[in-house]
């Protein structure tokens, strides 16, 4: 699996080494005018280093310990960033608001990868309805991919809800197609206040690959973490 680039980390190194390199070209044309030419360097790279930051009122994300565990490998995770992934996690395409939401992806060494979205609505009313758009696009995911491949074949399953702060629901998608390896995917959409988080974790299998418990154990906490006082 392709591993996300830390495209905000270089960002921020690149302006480091840019306001580093401008001041020691300076040097040379007197000490007053290189500290003051420095400082205008090192607070453009503040600024611009501060804007492309998350904010420290983001709502908490999940961290690789708290993935299903792999039998074969650590899990890793990128920075939380801004925005939604560039790639929709499967079968929530075209369902979340890029405003307010943040996300961060996760991989193993293998086949296996997940995804935590959290999106922050204007209102508790708001963030039900998200919720709620966001299960029926899970439920249909199933109908919907099998009418783009008719030569496939899927299914889905409802695990059921998860009495966890304002509520969180678990759902697992399978698809196979001839002379390719099926897929199983789970999905747990819960809710806090007016802060949604979606969790997606998937990997080549069937159901009986899908580590449920430990899945339902991932979607309680990442509900968990979204309080903010």
């Amino acid at each position: 699996m392709r591993k996300p680039t830390r495209s905000l980390r270089s960002a921020v190194l690149g302006l480091v080494a840019t306001a580093t390199a401008a001041v020691v070209a300076m040097a040379a044309t007197g000490p007053a005018q290189a500290q003051t030419q420095a400082q205008a360097h090192a607070q453009e790279t503040q600024a611009r280093a501060t804007a492309q930051a998350v904010p420290r009122s983001t709502p908490g994300h999940l961290v690789p310990r708290e993935l299903p565990p792999h039998p074969s490998s650590d899990w890793y995770a990128s920075d939380v960033t801004q925005g939604l992934p560039e790639t929709a996690p499967f079968c929530v395409e075209k369902t979340l608001p890029s405003a307010g939401a943040t996300h961060r992806a996760f991989w193993t060494e293998y086949d296996t990868g997940a995804t935590q979205i959290v999106v922050r609505t204007g209102t508790v009313a708001a963030a039900r309805q998200l919720a709620a758009a966001a299960e029926q696009k899970i439920r249909n995911c199933a109908a919907d991919w099998q009418r783009t491949y008719p030569q496939g074949t899927a299914s889905w399953r409802d695990y059921g809800a998860l009495a966890v702060e304002d509520g969180a629901h678990v759902y697992g998608v399978h698809t196979s197609y001839p002379d390719s390896e099926p897929g199983i995917h789970l999905f747990g959409v819960g809710r806090d206040g007016r802060t949604v988080t979606i969790v997606t974790w998937g990997q080549m299998g069937d159901y009986a690959q899908a580590p449920l418990a430990d899945f339902q154990w991932t979607i309680t906490t990442a509900v968990v973490k979204l309080y903010h006082p």
